[in-house]
């Protein structure tokens, strides 16, 4: 009997888990977008294979070539093939996107869950650190954290969590207040399980549907503040392969190379852009009236 009770529920997690992917691929927007992060993910993951140069080496005797066979996308202002510093980039732009984002979902995540939980002087507390850093704009945040902290990918991972942690903590906390009055929450209550147990095990598992989807599309958002970091200087530094770094050291040289500027470029919008569609596909594949459900 125990085992034919497993067997269902296995069976409707997996009927669960095609209906997501069935919903998620059936837009065709949402699969060009799967398709170009899959690509540039690939991209970051082979970089020391697909990349032809040393993306650091300087090479003044190749200073600012035209795209050749021997550099696709010519070399910048040092000699540095730019299409190797690219495909490093790549890897810089997730890693930064990625670990921002575990930041500050785990940290707003927590914070949300017990201002929603336990409500009164802990949730005033909780709701006026959120406004505090909601009244600043990230990027004014993230620039003054950076001139404290400094910049390396290290440092700018947290300052971009920190500085997107109070959607997190808002989100959480709506979803907290309507999951908490269930009918289940009431029963473990009665059963004696801790205040910990109920959270973690009970609520979080049914607030965070809502959660994976800010997660995806603020991926995009935070990769975008981490370029903008690095063009204004405050982010990641030479010789550091960045995205946002290269389309500032290239600017200068718009009119005799102007590919080491627009190449990053084009590539922080194309990724910026999968990534949302991904996101959007996410959501609407996460979306209850989508599954039929409401």
């Amino acid at each position: 009997m125990e085992g034919k009770e497993n067997k269902m529920k296995s069976n409707k997690r997996i009927e669960k888990i095609s209906k997501f992917i069935r919903l998620l691929f059936k837009r065709k927007i949402v699969v060009i977008g799967v398709i170009g992060v899959v690509f540039f993910t690939l991209l970051a993951i082979l970089a020391p294979i697909l990349s032809p140069y040393d993306p650091n080496k300087v090479d003044f005797a190749a200073y600012l070539t035209k795209p050749s066979m021997e550099h696709l996308l010519g070399t910048d202002m040092h000699g540095r093939d730019v299409f190797s510093r690219i495909i490093y980039g790549t890897r810089v732009s997730l890693i930064i996107g990625l670990l921002a984002v575990v930041i500050a979902c785990a940290i707003g995540s927590v914070l949300g869950m017990v201002a929603g939980y336990f409500g009164g002087i802990i949730d005033d507390i909780i709701t006026r650190f959120t406004e505090a850093i909601r009244a600043i704009p990230q990027i004014i945040l993230a620039m003054a954290l950076t001139a404290v902290f400094g910049g390396g990918i290290r440092n700018i991972a947290i300052i971009l969590g920190i500085s997107n942690v109070a959607a997190y903590i808002r989100m959480m906390r709506g979803q907290v207040y309507s999951v908490k009055e269930a009918d289940y929450i009431m029963a473990s209550k009665l059963q004696g399980v801790s205040n910990l147990g109920i959270m973690f095990k009970h609520i979080l598992p049914n607030a965070i549907s809502p959660i994976i989807v800010l997660m995806t599309q603020q991926v995009g958002g935070t990769i975008l503040a981490e370029s903008g970091l690095s063009f204004l200087g405050l982010g990641i530094s030479a010789p550091t392969a960045s995205w946002g770094t290269m389309v500032s050291e290239g600017r200068n040289f718009l009119l005799d190379n102007p590919v080491i500027s627009l190449a990053p470029g084009i590539c922080v919008a194309l990724l910026v852009i999968c990534l949302n569609m991904f996101g959007d596909g996410i959501r609407d594949a996460l979306d209850p009236r989508l599954r039929g459900e409401l």
